[in-house]
């Protein structure tokens, strides 16, 4: 019988987290080792389930691999966590900054790490199409225009900077970003390329987090038992 992969969750109490736990909880491959919030007062309603703050990690039983969906202090704790304890983590934290890329490249010589903007297949495959108009339509005008709701924290997202990523990497410079906070939208991420006379529209619009959930615990089963480095998600899911 295959031994269940025991799962860390940093981040239970966020948008995140709260779309992960149920996932992991009726997932036949895995088990919730441990679920961990920012600070104390969140009460989960794990039963025996371990319940922590990032401050307590070092109190999480044995677990294979750490999922992190918090803010950049949690993720500093999980990479701590993951290098004391030679697990992979993958994570979806936002608003970091050089430090932060450093740190999740430096980990990566001795564990496997896994850090994504959006771990929708949908946006794995608009980054590859992206990267392909980025490629045929040079000289055409670039512009990435991205929406979530009213509370979210960064702008430009994540999602829209790795999208404006992929067409740097073809035109060595970044397209016009414009960002919109409104309402409850969850995302949406439209790439526009403009010529003379036409216009390629890439559209990706997400209805529930749940697809992102999905993706991150595919994706963390998955790095379970590969070698340490810094893993694309395109690697894994495709």
């Amino acid at each position: 019988m295959t031994a269940l992969t025991r799962i860390l969750l940093v981040g239970a109490s966020g948008r995140m987290g709260q779309q992960l736990l149920p996932l992991i909880q009726a997932d036949t491959r895995c088990t919730l080792a441990a679920a961990a919030t920012g600070r104390g007062g969140h009460e989960l309603g794990l039963g025996d389930v371990p319940q922590l703050t990032v401050g307590t990690l070092n109190d999480a039983p044995e677990v294979d691999v750490v999922i992190d969906f918090s803010r950049p202090a949690g993720l500093e704790a999980a990479l701590e966590f993951c290098l004391r304890r030679r697990v992979p983590l993958v994570s979806g934290s936002t608003s970091l900054d050089d430090f932060h890329w450093a740190a999740l490249d430096s980990a990566a010589q001795r564990i496997p790490v896994l850090w994504a903007a959006n771990f929708s297949l949908g946006v794995v495959l608009l980054t590859e199409l992206v990267r392909r108009c980025a490629a045929v339509l040079q000289g055409w005008d670039c512009d990435i225009v991205e929406s979530h709701h009213a509370m979210k924290l960064d702008a430009p997202s994540g999602t829209a900077l790795h999208l404006g990523a992929a067409v740097e990497s073809e035109r060595g410079e970044l397209p016009r970003m414009h960002s919109l906070r409104a309402g409850d939208i969850v995302g949406e991420h439209t790439v526009q390329f403009a010529g003379k006379g036409e216009r390629i529209e890439l559209v990706h619009r997400a209805t529930n987090r749940v697809i992102f959930a999905r993706g991150a615990l595919e994706a963390a089963l998955r790095l379970v038992g590969q070698p340490p480095g810094r893993y694309a998600i395109a690697e894994l899911m495709l």
